[in-house]
């Protein structure tokens, strides 16, 4: 049997992507001061891990519909790599 995913998870698939990062960076703050306790801080790192997974699964989504709407100079779609041409 397939394991559910986790409330949390389900939240962070559900947010938009700004949201996501937002509550992510909250989270980051929060275990940088070190004030949790130990099983507070693993909660959070969890819940920060399903976020980052949820805004870089969103990120890919975004890089694919753009990658596809790159056009050629002919008018034709073509698919690009976004790095090409950016000078980086």
């Amino acid at each position: 049997m397939a394991k559910k995913p986790g409330k949390t998870e389900g939240k962070a698939k559900g947010m938009t992507f700004e949201k996501a990062l937002d509550k992510l960076e909250g989270i980051v703050g929060e275990l940088e001061t070190g004030d949790l306790s130990l099983e507070a801080s693993l909660a959070k790192y969890e819940e920060g891990i399903r976020l980052a997974s949820a805004c870089q699964e969103k990120l890919d989504k975004a890089k694919a519909k753009i990658e596809m709407l790159i056009r050629k100079d002919n008018g034709r779609f073509d698919l690009k790599d976004l790095d090409e041409g950016s000078g980086e």
